[in-house]
């Protein structure tokens, strides 16, 4: 589960529209909007170092934020977007949804794997295909997971991790409404190959045997 909710400072912002936005880039902030709830929208902005360094830290619309504006109240938020430059694929602005603690959103949670030295499919060289790096799962703000933890423990070649062998947080549920696959163990490359090389051979002794059956 989500340990403390980690703060995210930012800053009234007094202008709106294109020419205010372009200003706020050029003081090297980040324009912004804080909607939803009972209030009404916020404009704010965020120092373009500190909002980059948190994208790059991985799972930023995932995340649940105190949010601190100075002149407000404190108040617990989620990202729902963030645009981008077309060409540097910098950040350009930022949505972010005010949530009470029983609201329920639609999140995409990051997979984890764990105890891979305890899964003998792995200590015989089968190779894990990992199917779905995320899972959408439809959360409570007060109980958003920082992760799914999938155990490879006793899991061999051939086995597959279903959504259904995973624990959700009380509450959550997958959007899909069915037992789809995370991850799958196949077998080593070196043993597929010595299978086929085996159907080659039966081929290859087969095909003396259909040329002669032809012939009569």
């Amino acid at each position: 589960m989500a340990g403390e909710i980690p703060d995210l400072v930012a800053l009234e912002r007094t202008g709106t529209g294109k020419g205010a936005a372009r200003q706020t880039r050029r003081e090297g902030m980040v324009p912004g909007i804080v909607f939803g709830g009972d209030t009404d929208p916020l404009p704010i902005k965020i120092p373009f170092n500190v909002l980059l360094k948190k994208l790059k830290a991985g799972r930023f619309k995932s995340t649940l934020f105190n949010l601190k504006v100075e002149g407000h109240d404190d108040v617990r938020v989620i990202c729902r977007d963030v645009q981008r430059h077309v060409v540097k694929d910098l950040p350009t602005h930022l949505d972010l949804m005010r949530l009470r603690r029983s609201t329920k959103i639609n999140l995409f949670i990051h997979v984890a794997f764990e105890n891979e030295e305890e899964c003998p499919g792995l200590k015989k060289g089968g190779v894990l295909t990992i199917v779905r790096p995320e899972v959408e799962l439809i959360v409570t703000a007060q109980d958003i997971p920082e992760q799914l933890s999938v155990d490879l423990t006793g899991l061999d070649v051939g086995d597959s991790v279903t959504i259904s062998s995973i624990t959700l947080p009380d509450g959550a549920k997958p959007t899909i409404d069915r037992d789809f696959v995370i991850a799958t163990l196949s077998a080593p490359s070196s043993l597929r190959s010595s299978d086929n090389e085996d159907e080659d051979e039966v081929d290859a002794d087969a095909a003396p045997e259909a040329e002669a059956a032809a012939e009569e």
